[in-house]
């Protein structure tokens, strides 16, 4: 509405890089490591394996995961987790991130 003519919406032109990591983790130290990783902020999914590379659960997380404070919606995740953790011994953690990449936008 304010919007005047010849403006650019900016967030258009931003770009979001994507990688992944794998971290294996004894099975006692899942649900630590799985509360770190989320607290950080730029992950966006977490994939859990057992030590035959068989994909056991697929955590997808959003970017206000953090910000809202939704430790509690992801109680049920972190409990089967736990769950999982007690029957595994070693586990590993495929961590997909993005970062946004303002460099484009801010240079304009």
């Amino acid at each position: 509405m304010g919007e005047q003519p010849g403006q650019l919406d900016r967030t258009s032109e931003r770009d979001e890089h994507t990688w992944t990591e794998q971290i294996e983790v004894a099975g006692s130290e899942l649900v630590d490591r799985t509360k770190e990783l989320i607290s950080e902020g730029n992950v966006r999914r977490l994939i859990i394996y057992n030590s035959d590379d068989e994909k056991l659960m697929e955590v997808p997380l959003t970017a206000g995961v953090v910000v809202g404070g939704a430790f509690t919606l992801l109680a049920p995740v972190l409990a089967a987790l736990g769950a999982m953790a007690a029957l595994l011994a070693r586990v590993k953690i495929e961590v997909v991130r993005t970062e946004e990449d303002e460099g484009q936008a801010s240079a304009q």
